[in-house]
């Protein structure tokens, strides 16, 4: 199994939230969402849940290429504008800081016209639990 498989189907929240890993590099990864009615929130665009749950996908790719499960220990979003029905969000990041015990990685998220929608940053610890894939992609 792949660490992209693993991730697809093994984090039911974000497949549920139809977040899909799409491409996994060393220190990068990408993701996407098409924002549907179900995203919205009462203000009638997509929910910062949304937003947040497919950069964190992003991220645990990121931080998930190592020999050890690793597991968010902080992570900020900075929403710079609202994503609407129909959008395809993109999220793509990479490793800032690449340290064996406290990875730290940025995720910028784009709407199908390039414009800059959010920025999550998160630092990580790895463990010692070994995951149970073997390839990235």
């Amino acid at each position: 199994m792949t660490l992209k498989d693993y991730l697809n189907t093994g984090d039911r929240f974000a497949a549920a939230s139809g977040a899909q890993l799409i491409e996994i590099g060393p220190g990068t990864a990408r993701a996407e969402m098409k924002v549907g009615p179900g995203h919205l929130n009462a203000g009638g665009v997509c929910q910062g849940g949304a937003i947040f749950t497919l950069a964190d996908l992003v991220f645990a790719a990121l931080v998930n290429q190592g020999e050890f499960l690793t597991f968010a220990i902080n992570s900020t979003i900075y929403y710079h504008v609202s994503a609407r029905e129909g959008d395809i969000l993109r999220a793509e990041g990479r490793i800032v800081c690449g340290h064996h015990r406290i990875p730290t990685a940025e995720v910028i998220v784009s709407n199908q016209e390039g414009v800059h929608v959010a920025t999550f940053t998160g630092q990580a610890y790895t463990g010692r639990v070994p995951h149970s894939f073997k390839n990235l992609q």
